[in-house]
């Protein structure tokens, strides 16, 4: 079947999804249409969310009652809905008749199984996920651990999650002229343009573990490294990284800068040699990788975040660290600063990857292909990358360097 209306239900619009939806607008116009369903946290508006123009195909439900009563007739007779955060209202009468739908989820127990035993979320799981297994829904799995949550929740999606996650805008650049910047970079800032500049950006919480990067500094540094690093960003972890700095005399070669806009952060990115993410499982996805591959960034990543198994390819386009180990960041660090060349082949193959494969386009493209495969009775065609199926996945995957 031909998908010529695409309805996206989430609770707010920002520029992590503006991107992919600007593709499906090009793709379907006005079969296009994103519902947000509530104003933006306030939180999250002083990091620059929700400052773009919005676009022509946002339909906000909170603004009138008569809003709120189209998005309730899209969710039922659209071609193909994709839910993400929202009322699941909006889809009640779309799952009785059983359409196609996709549900757009993170992994749902980052936290634990044991959130499936607290009665209220039990009960939640089971109305949203364990009664719907056997109707017309499917995943797009936010996560790489997606598939593996939901065969914990008694099998919610027995062999229906796919491969996806979240899509800021890709940064088109002459790769070389784009490695070439990072030096120029670095010769501007530090006087040397072999200097190796580490890049840290994200809120300063508990989860996102920056310590473990200040950590790994003194490691390096009392081995006789020379490098420097930048942490962007502002949160409650943000003074015991900085006293941990300064009591371990790196502050010479550590600075700290307030909160970027996304902009702002990713002209950072395409500046620096080395991107440092370094967030436990509490992170579902960690679109900063996305920015950071698509930057040409050598990026060195806990195995933990969602993005991590899918988008680095250990060795290839980055480098993964085993999560929490700060002895496992600093050897996968070592190996950068041993060998400078390293930056360069894995920025360039981490550039091209997005550039073909992970990007708003091709997956914009790829969940029209998907839907019509699954209506159609075929099996996926698509092999690699955003809605190829996802394979099972647990917490423990990481072998110690090798994939």
């Amino acid at each position: 079947m031909e998908i010529k209306t695409l309805t996206f239900f989430s609770n707010y619009f920002n520029h992590h999804q503006k991107a992919l939806c600007d593709e499906w607008y090009a793709l379907l116009g006005d079969g296009f249409t994103f519902v947000e369903t509530e104003p933006i946290e306030g939180f999250r508006s002083t990091m620059g969310w929700g400052k773009e123009d919005v676009p022509p195909y946002v339909i906000k439900t909170y603004v009138s009652d008569e809003i709120r009563q189209k998005a309730l007739k899209l969710g039922r007779d659209s071609d193909l809905v994709v839910m993400g955060t929202a009322p699941e209202i909006y889809i009640e009468e779309r799952l009785e008749l059983n359409k196609i739908t996709f549900r757009y989820s993170e992994r749902p127990l980052k936290e634990g199984l044991i959130k499936f035993f607290i009665p209220r979320l039990t009960k939640k799981y089971l109305h949203l996920h364990v009664r719907n297994r056997r109707k017309n829904i499917y995943v797009l799995a936010a996560s790489a651990y997606t598939a593996w949550d939901y065969r914990m929740m008694l099998n919610s999606y027995p062999g229906k999650c796919y491969k996806f996650g979240y899509f800021p805008e890709h940064k088109k650049y002459d790769v070389k002229k784009l490695m070439d910047r990072k030096s120029i970079a670095a010769d501007r800032e530090t006087g040397h343009a072999d200097m190796p500049t580490i890049l840290w950006a994200g809120r300063m919480l508990r989860l996102k573990r920056p310590d473990l990067l200040v950590k790994a500094a003194k490691i390096l540094r009392d081995k006789g490294y020379a490098f420097r690093i930048v942490f962007v960003g502002e949160g409650k972890e943000r003074k015991r990284v900085q006293m941990y700095s300064i009591m371990n005399g790196l502050s010479d070669i550590i600075s700290f800068v307030d909160f970027m806009s996304p902009d702002e952060i990713r002209e950072k990115m395409a500046d620096s040699k080395i991107y440092v993410m370094t967030s436990n499982f509490l992170e579902g996805w960690g679109s900063v990788i996305y920015e950071a591959l698509n930057a040409g960034c050598a990026t060195v990543v806990s195995h933990a975040p969602g993005a991590a198994p899918w988008l680095v390819r250990n060795e290839r386009t980055g480098l993964i660290f085993k999560n929490g180990s700060v002895e496992s960041l600093a050897q996968q660090l070592q190996k950068l600063l041993d060998d400078p060349s390293l930056c360069v082949r894995y920025g360039t193959a981490a550039y091209n990857q997005m550039a073909k494969l992970w990007n708003p386009q091709v997956a914009a493209k790829n969940v029209l292909i998907l839907a019509d495969d699954l209506t159609e009775g075929r099996k996926c065609s698509i092999q690699h990358g955003p809605c190829s199926r996802a394979k099972i996945l647990k917490n423990g995957w990481y072998p110690g360097g090798k994939k």
